[in-house]
């Protein structure tokens, strides 16, 4: 009973295959909505169901219905070894290590798997679908282990995870709670199913837990890009910066897109500052290129993230299992739409976005400790030397910077044959999208530790005040960790100061400057 009460305060999402939002994928990672299927989906998914029982019953030769898989593709199984062929399938991949992918992730692999069986070309029964929803709804969900996918053919040993679960077998996670499937089949009204031709087949290709993990590192990236715009802005502020770099004549200059909004976001963020109109006539004539190139950099990766974004929702409104039923002509085809490249250069794209939202952003930390450069006190601390200050805090964030720049390198350049070189190059997609979670992480705290600095020096500005917006973004950071008049643990500080820039708490402006990707 209380399962349901949860479900009842959740907003009910009706999904229409291939037509399914960003919004409403950022809804699912959320765990905000409950999921239904649009029913003029239905008659496609029955219609290609009929097309491979009509194949059975007929006798025909057709790989993945009465076939083996992979460099087997050329043995027929008996019409009474089907249900046999699907089952093994199912345990036979299910060789994946690691920890379990997290829930939020594993709900966007249950909703794009959802997507996928119900755009009509997979040929399961209704009943598999619907059971996918049921267990979706009542928060029941599939330990996946996040290594043994290669992202070709489809995830293939997470998504074997996942059926594991339809079949009673294996482990799912319920508020948290690891429990066997059965346990969890019940809890949710479901019955363990026996799978048909070709439903295993179904459920085990197809790209979806890369582009749940590729999803998970957009909707991140997005928040870190958002507080590294941020704290960019009041480092500007500590170092009493110049506002002339963000005039919308040079961007407009110039015409890249995300440029001139990064542009006119810093402006909006400092409008009617006193910090700025206190040194207008100072001579200052540049500022470092972190500072003043924000809009080119933060631009840049902000065309990168919009660009991943919708190369993965199309990707998550896909039919990308393999072989596809298309019920008008009856026919039943191979190719390949489980190879996951589009969702490997969306991920390398987020990585690269989300590694330079870092590493500008530990530059500009280094140059608020620098007293030559930024005329605030050396660490940003009174009484240096027998005080660091923010020293080691900088260390830490190049540190994780650093990091990223490996991290970045692009998974989608690396292949390995499998399956006795049927399968000869692969889209390392899943380890492509894996890596960004520890990316944004790590840019998160960065930013975080940048957002920190940057207040700290704006307090020796006082008692001039920045913008109105700014303040309001002062207060939270103090909120969050107090003014460092001498050397403490800031091990919890900065810990709370990452979970500022993950968190996605950023001013109004911000989201309406950037409604496609921040809403």
């Amino acid at each position: 009973m209380s399962m349901q009460k949860v479900s009842l305060q959740k907003k009910l999402c009706c999904l229409t295959p291939g037509r399914v939002t960003l919004a409403t994928l950022r809804e699912i990672y959320h765990g905000t909505v409950t999921l239904s299927l649009d029913p003029q989906a239905i008659d496609a998914v029955v219609k290609a169901q009929q097309t491979v029982e009509a194949i059975v019953n007929h006798g025909d030769v057709v790989y993945g219905i009465n076939t083996g898989f992979g460099k087997l593709a050329q043995t027929t199984i008996a019409k009474d070894h089907l249900a046999e062929l699907q089952r093994n399938l199912v345990l036979s991949h299910s060789v994946g290590l690691g920890k379990p992918l997290p829930d939020d992730v594993v709900r966007l692999v249950l909703a794009s798997k959802i997507i996928s069986l119900a755009r009509g070309h997979s040929g399961v029964r209704m009943n598999v679908i619907d059971s996918l929803l049921r267990l979706f709804n009542a928060g029941v969900m599939p330990v996946i282990p996040e290594k043994g996918s290669v992202g070709a053919s489809g995830d293939l040993a997470p998504l074997a995870h996942l059926s594991l679960m339809l079949l009673g077998e294996g482990n799912v996670r319920i508020n948290g709670e690891e429990l066997p499937a059965v346990a969890g089949l019940k809890m949710a009204g479901v019955e363990p199913l026996v799978l048909g031709p070709k439903e295993g087949l179904a459920l085990l290709n197809g790209t979806q837990v890369s582009t749940a993990l590729a999803l998970r590192g957009l909707f991140e990236g997005e928040k870190v890009f958002g507080a590294g715009l941020v704290a960019g802005a009041l480092s500007l502020e500590a170092i009493k910066g110049s506002v002339k770099p963000f005039d919308a004549r040079i961007h407009e200059a110039r015409g890249q897109t995300g440029q001139i909004e990064v542009a006119a976001a810093v402006r909006a963020l400092l409008a009617d500052s006193e910090i700025v109109d206190s040194h207008q006539h100072c001579g200052r004539v540049q500022d470092p290129y972190s500072i003043r190139c924000v809009p080119q950099v933060m631009g840049a990766c902000l065309d990168n993230l919009r660009h991943a974004a919708r190369v993965l929702q199309i990707e998550a409104n896909a039919a990308s299992d393999n072989p596809l039923v298309f019920s008008e002509t009856g026919e039943v085809i191979s190719g390949g739409n489980f190879h996951a490249e589009p969702v490997a250069f969306a991920a390398d794209i987020i990585a690269l976005a989300v590694a330079e939202i870092g590493a500008i952003s530990e530059r500009r930390l280094a140059l608020l400790l620098d007293t030559g450069l930024s005329g605030l006190p050396p660490f940003l601390v009174k009484e240096g030397g027998i005080n660091s200050g923010f020293m080691i805090a900088q260390v830490t964030a190049a540190a994780l910077a650093s990091e990223n720049k490996s991290l970045a390198h692009p998974g989608s350049v690396d292949s390995l044959p499998t399956s006795a070189n049927q399968e000869d190059h692969v889209s390392m997609a899943t380890y492509a999208a894996r890596r960004l979670g520890d990316m944004c992480f790590n840019t998160a705290a960065v930013v975080g530790i940048e957002a920190m600095a940057a207040a700290q020096g704006i307090e020796f500005s006082r008692p001039l005040r920045s913008s109105p917006v700014m303040e309001q973004v002062f207060s939270g950071v103090r909120e969050r960790v107090a003014f460092l008049d001498k050397d403490r643990l800031l091990a919890p500080d900065i810990e709370s100061m990452r979970q500022w820039g993950a968190s996605g708490e950023l001013p109004a402006v911000i989201i309406q400057l950037f409604p496609s990707t921040m809403a």
